[in-house]
């Protein structure tokens, strides 16, 4: 998990941002330090919550291994995963994600209505490592 990208549980689970004061651009991941608009002179960055929901952009699915810095044990089966490029209902913000277990390519059109729930990154004996992901309105875990 990255401290500060997300928070909440459920319904109330949210990724977070930063939006500047003086130009109104949204940023995510979000930023603590100076607003990345090049048209801006600069202002204070507030936390917001993002939209819970937003249209499928673009998808494509994890077929192979990455490499090195990728984290991963090659000593287990490689299973892919589906990524989701998400536009944000509000912000107009694309994020991109993996999509919730059992949420496949075959399950997912350009436009279709996604939001964002808790997921788990990867998980040992002490550490659960948590992140978002994206999973099709309508569709319970």
């Amino acid at each position: 998990m990255v401290a500060g990208w997300f928070a909440g549980d459920g319904e109330d689970f949210r990724l977070i941002g930063t939006r500047c004061s003086v130009c109104a651009s949204v940023f995510f991941p979000r930023e603590d330090g100076n607003c990345r608009n090049p048209g801006c002179p600069g202002g204070d960055l507030e936390e917001v919550a993002l939209s819970r929901r937003g249209r499928v952009w673009s998808y494509t699915d994890s077929r192979y291994r990455p490499p090195s810095p990728y984290v991963t044990n090659p000593e287990l089966p490689w299973e892919p995963y589906t990524l989701i490029a998400v536009e944000l209902e509000s912000e107009r913000l694309v994020v991109l994600g993996q999509a919730a277990p059992g949420v496949s390519v075959a399950d997912l059109t350009v436009g279709m209505e996604v939001e964002v729930v808790p997921g788990v990154l990867h998980e040992d004996t002490e550490t659960t490592w948590t992140t978002w992901q994206w999973r099709p309105t309508g569709v319970t875990a």
